[in-house]
């Protein structure tokens, strides 16, 4: 079993849990992997491991990388990831939102693939859009790499897995467990050159993803709100944010603060 094999076998073993599969690399003595490996083989798995040459060269350094990623679909995607921006924003959104969503990326999909996490609202409009005006997109799944979470996005999963972009660290159909989600936007964060968060309130799963693009200092963008509705946007444009109402805003900042 080569070193490859043996983090597929402790990713399936593990069930993608990134810390069990960081110390059994470590522990030599935990190499009870055959079973685990044959799964893989079985269900005819298709993954890149943190070894392999189409990894992402740029993960390797940052918080936590993937160990494996397994996936559905054109992997290549991830090869420039120079050329991929995340879109992220409020399950509970707003016609408003939709709105800056729509236009946002109807405006930049040409240029940029669209990476979310394929949850309802915000994310299913960001993938939804790209597709319907011509361009690709990547969807970074909070469970195993074939359950479908909502299963009102079953349809979407299924339209994106043949010439878009699914992956997940997470094997199988597990379902997913409330901590997985935050584990899930990191690798959101990591896979884009920037983030656009187009609606965001108080205590949303949105943030986590806004930490998690700062700490790997990549760009940050936000829409602005009224100053009524309480959004973290304007709270995060006046911490620093770049300010975006449009895509060509978008693709200026982009054009000339994109560093990877």
């Amino acid at each position: 079993m080569n070193s490859e094999e043996i983090i597929v076998a402790l990713a399936i073993k593990y069930q993608g849990d990134w810390y069990a599969i960081e110390k059994a690399l470590r522990d030599t003595s935990d190499r009870d992997l055959e079973e685990h490996l044959q799964i893989a083989i079985n269900s005819d798995y298709q993954y890149i491991t943190i070894l392999s040459p189409d990894y992402p060269a740029v993960l390797r350094n940052e918080y936590m990388p993937p160990f494996v990623l397994f996936y559905h679909g054109d992997i290549s995607l991830l090869k420039d990831i120079g050329k991929n921006v995340a879109v992220v924003g409020s399950r509970e959104c707003t016609d408003y939102g939709i709105e800056m969503t729509q236009a946002i990326v109807r405006d930049i999909c040409s240029s940029y693939n669209i990476v979310s996490g394929m949850a309802r609202g915000i994310d299913a409009v960001a993938h939804e859009t790209a597709i319907k005006n011509g361009g690709k997109t990547i969807a970074v799944l909070g469970g195993g790499i074939d359950y479908i979470y909502p299963q009102s996005n079953r349809h979407l999963y299924e339209r994106m897995k043949g010439h878009h972009l699914i992956i997940s660290e997470y094997p199988g159909d597990i379902i997913p467990k409330p901590d997985w989600f935050p584990r899930r936007n990191r690798i959101i964060a990591m896979i884009s050159c920037g983030t656009i968060v187009t609606e965001a309130y108080a205590h949303s799963g949105t943030l986590t993803t806004v930490m998690f693009t700062l700490q790997a200092q990549r760009l940050l963008m936000c829409v602005p709100y009224l100053a009524t509705a309480k959004s973290e946007c304007n709270r995060l444009i006046a911490e620093g944010a770049y300010l975006v109402e449009n895509g060509n805003q978008v693709l200026e900042v982009l054009k000339n603060d994109n560093h990877i």
